[in-house]
């Protein structure tokens, strides 16, 4: 099947965070017009390791590799465990080749209180296609248990395989329904019932898979972001070793970015559109860093469509909207910026090595500098936001926003 877009249909969720969410409902009751097996490369959006860019190996933007099983045990070519394990074991041991050595794998260890077992079947898979019994690792609710997407829906226990300690490929076995959000049940308040038909998802990063095949030590050095970050480079302007955290921030963010416009939404203060703009915000401040020309982004873009021409080619035909607007954005807040960040400098000075919640909310209200970039800025000069601090704050001025709303529509 083909990617579904980065606006999902989905409400309750910002943006398609994984490939099964187009196919959420043939995990329920509702039966799928392609039959009870699927597969895809999803365009993804994640912004929950947004500071972890520019790492080896986080990314916003991701294309996600899934194969799926629907309604097993009834469905003719459905499939569930043992088909879906060995399917993983053969792809990447035997047609891609990686030494079993670099191979290791977790399951589910079960959780007691939400009433779902040790995921022994799956073990006992891996055992039997060769993989030793210290290279089988038991992980928790939290890292062997995915789901649900948005504010309810499918889950299950999963198993992983990790290469050379990496993650790369996650198969979820859809058992349960779960009645509330992830952040519910891992705080054990939500209730998990059977599913009558059960299925499997999987989901493999399509970059960090490139990564490993290609021998490299991290995502930005693979076809899928050198020609990319050479644009960004151009001429010699700076030293890339010490600045290749801000290179690959304003390569990760232009690829999400020109992938969210590409889907249809604009940048503005709500929602999607605001994570698009701190996405956009957070690129000029890096350029500004980098002090690369006003052409980079233009060169980059055509750059980003020649990449996916083939696969997205909506790339290249909506490149003009595109760069329009970037080009707003930028010139939006290009005065913001500049102040701003003097500012904060200058404000921060006062503190040792963590900066109060209280101090970068009340910055970010009146100065219009978002998180990111003041985190960014406080770690260049080595120190952090209270993140929690900042979370706090933030809730305090949503709770008082929301009472003044409710005032004001009494009256």
């Amino acid at each position: 099947m083909p990617s579904s877009s980065l606006i999902p249909e989905d409400e309750s969720v910002l943006f398609t965070t994984a490939g099964m969410q187009q196919f959420k409902s043939y995990y329920l009751n509702e039966e799928s017009p392609y039959g009870n097996r699927a597969a895809s490369i999803q365009k993804c959006l994640r912004t929950s390791d947004i500071e972890e860019v520019g790492d080896e190996s986080h990314l916003t933007f991701f294309e996600m590799l899934g194969n799926f099983s629907f309604n097993f045990p009834q469905g003719e070519g459905s499939y569930f465990k043992e088909e879906a394990i060995k399917a993983g074991y053969d792809l990447i041991v035997g047609e891609f080749k990686v030494p079993l050595e670099n191979v290791k794998i977790s399951v589910f260890r079960g959780s007691p209180e939400n009433n779902v077992p040790e995921d022994r079947e799956s073990f006992e898979i891996w055992k039997s296609l060769g993989i030793p019994e210290d290279k089988i690792l038991f992980g928790s609710i939290g890292d062997n248990f995915w789901g649900p997407t948005g504010d309810k829906g499918p889950c299950g226990p999963t198993t992983e395989i990790h290469i050379n300690d990496l993650e790369v490929w996650n198969i979820v076995f859809n058992e349960y329904f779960c009645n509330a959000s992830r952040e519910s049940l891992l705080k054990g308040e939500a209730d998990l019932v059977p599913l009558h038909r059960k299925g499997v998802d999987t989901g493999m990063g399509l970059e960090r898979l490139v990564m490993i095949l290609q021998g490299k030590s991290n995502v930005f050095e693979t076809d899928l972001f050198i020609p990319l970050i050479t644009e960004i480079r151009g001429k010699d302007l700076y030293d890339y070793e010490s600045n290749k955290r801000s290179e690959r921030i304003i390569a990760d963010h232009l690829k999400a970015a020109a992938f969210i416009i590409s889907d249809g939404q604009n940048p503005s203060n709500l929602g999607r559109g605001y994570v698009l703009r701190r996405l956009i915000r957070r690129i000029m401040s890096h350029s500004k860093k980098l002090n690369l020309p006003a052409d980079f982004l233009e060169r980059s873009l055509k750059t980003l469509g020649n990449i996916y021409e083939e696969e997205y080619p909506e790339l290249e035909k909506k490149s003009g909207e595109i760069l329009n607007v970037f080009n707003q954005e930028f010139e939006k807040f290009e005065k913001v910026l500049d102040k701003g960040i003097k500012e904060f400098e200058k404000g921060i000075v006062k503190f040792d090595k963590s900066i109060p919640g209280e101090y970068a909310f009340g910055f970010q209200q009146s100065a219009g500098v978002t998180f990111d970039i003041m985190q960014d800025i406080a770690k260049e000069l080595g120190k952090e936001i209270n993140k929690e601090e900042f979370k706090e704050e933030e809730q305090k001025h949503k709770e008082v926003s929301k009472a003044s709303q409710d005032r004001k529509f009494k009256r």
